[in-house]
């Protein structure tokens, strides 16, 4: 899951992502509203933790630029306020949950699983399904009945991202973007290479999942 963390106390700001990472989740961090909207915007991301004090744009005027714009990804709002009228006002403004500072990290963590629930079929915290295969997103094993093989860091990432959206077409830019950054030197070869591994698991698994080429367009999975 790739998170994008706005928020300008760069103490905090680094504390969270080495949390986040240690979680595995993979966090592009920024500190400004103005190019947190311009992360926000590309829409790669599966999740948007957000501060609402922040300098050059607030986080209340990043949010309703984003929902303006139609992007729909999950927002989780932080804020040193504590009083009911911002909460609801960052609600009301398209966020889907609301933290108020000092927190939990493991209330964090809790509301970024109970976003990812309401993802794709999600047996329980650990497990994604599509098909006729589970994914352990603790362990990195996929099973196919009583089969089960480990994935590389890769492989699951790249498996996780088409299990949560079956049937779409993911292109190679997506997936370089979404899972290396906009900076990546990754070339398509590279995701050639880590598709090929992924079919020969799902076809050592026996598994009727397949991800078949949409050619000069990219990928999708299908049953």
């Amino acid at each position: 899951m790739r998170l994008l963390l706005v928020e300008d106390e760069k103490e905090l700001s680094e504390a969270l992502f080495q949390i986040l990472m240690n979680n595995k989740y993979s966090v592009d961090s920024v500190y400004d509203g103005e190019e947190g909207l311009d992360y926000a915007l590309t829409g790669i991301y599966d999740v948007i933790i957000l501060d609402i004090m922040l300098p050059k744009l607030n986080g209340i005027s990043l949010l309703k630029q984003l929902r303006k714009a139609g992007i729909s990804t999950p927002v989780i709002m932080l804020t040193a306020k504590s009083q009911i009228e911002d909460r609801v006002l960052g609600l009301d403004c398209g966020a889907d949950d609301y933290l108020t500072k000092p927190f939990a990290t493991e209330e964090l963590l809790a509301r970024l699983r109970s976003i990812t629930r309401r993802k794709g079929n999600v047996v329980n915290d650990n497990v994604l399904t599509y098909g006729d295969i589970r994914l352990n997103i603790e362990t990195y094993d996929l099973d196919v009945n009583s089969e089960s093989i480990r994935l590389t860091l890769k492989e699951f990432e790249i498996i996780k991202y088409f299990m949560e959206r079956p049937k779409c077409v993911v292109s190679k830019d997506d997936l370089i973007t979404k899972l290396w950054g906009f900076d990546s030197e990754v070339e398509y070869n590279n995701i050639e290479v880590y598709i090929s591994f992924i079919r020969k698991k799902l076809a050592y698994l026996n598994s009727k999942v397949s991800i078949i080429t949409i050619r000069g367009v990219g990928y999708r999975m299908e049953e």
